[in-house]
């Protein structure tokens, strides 16, 4: 990974979770990621590339907007640690699936979870949920503790999301540095609203010039890209924080809700106030 690359990591939930035969999901998609650890019998995870088996012994990592399924018909015990990556580092590059965990790795989790008290979510099952409020909270409680655990907390973070970064790779080579640039700029700038020809302006290019270089390096539109990137923000939104769906559409500036409404479910299957509910939300365990 680039030496200039950076990460902010912010924990949501994190416990240890026991399961008897019941850990089957399927079409499982959220905005944050997912780490586990096993520490007694296993189950499946399957990924858009293939199913896998987890067991004790390895660190298993599940980026935010992975499409995946579960499968346990026996009983097993895990660690889970919901982790939010404000920086998108997922959406630029790719991540084994496991890597080998050794003692240490354990003591880090278990330790994490000492400090973190109260962090699991209740139930696995989203549509028991209420609003998420399990979610919300659990954000709310990062303002809570002490900044001697908020420090140590990112750093176990880094320790155990370090583990996979010796393997991991470019999702895609940008060759052309002015789209590089533009990148940058539209994760910079989500929120606002970011018209074509201010990217344009920012590369000293064509309009025209630009989105033909952008779908050659990209495979889709700048405005494609850009309300992708919107979208994926206003899932995290709904998710873990407390205002209306129409002061999230303001916000990354959709002026038109109904727009915003089409838009946000062509993209997610499920409308927002779905979404919002946890029906489709998929923050399970």
């Amino acid at each position: 990974m680039n030496k200039k690359e950076k990460l902010n990591l912010i924990l949501l939930n994190a416990a240890r979770k026991e399961h008897h035969a019941d850990w089957n999901w399927k079409g499982v998609n959220s905005p944050f990621a997912r780490l586990y650890m096993v520490e007694s019998g296993s189950a499946q995870v399957v990924m858009p590339d293939g199913a896998y088996t987890i067991h004790p012994g390895k660190l298993y990592l599940i980026p935010s907007f992975v499409t995946h399924s579960y499968k346990n018909d026996r009983f097993f015990t895990l660690y889970y640690i919901h982790i939010y990556d404000e920086l998108n580092v997922f959406d630029r590059w790719s991540f084994p699936f496991e890597v080998d965990a050794d003692e240490l790795d354990a003591m880090l989790v278990k330790r994490l979870l000492a400090i973190n008290p109260g962090r699991e979510l209740k139930r696995s099952d989203p549509d028991s949920y209420d609003n998420m409020p399990t979610l919300m909270q659990n954000i709310a409680q990062n303002e809570q503790f002490t900044f001697h655990s908020i420090v140590e907390t990112k750093g176990i973070l880094l320790q155990l999301f370090s583990r996979f970064l010796d393997k991991a790779s470019p999702k895609q080579e940008i060759a052309d540095r002015r789209i590089a640039k533009v990148l940058r700029f539209i994760q910079e700038n989500i929120h606002r609203s970011i018209p074509v020809s201010e990217l344009s302006s920012l590369c000293y290019l064509t309009n025209d010039h630009l989105i033909r270089l952008f779908k050659k390096e990209i495979k889709c539109t700048p405005v494609q890209y850009i309300n992708k990137k919107k979208i994926e923000k206003a899932q995290l939104m709904l998710i873990i924080g407390d205002k209306s769906i129409k002061d999230i559409a303001y916000g990354l500036s959709f002026d038109n809700i109904s727009y915003f409404y089409r838009l946000f479910k062509k993209m997610t299957g499920v409308s927002p106030n779905r979404y919002k509910t946890g029906l489709g939300s998929n923050s399970r365990i």
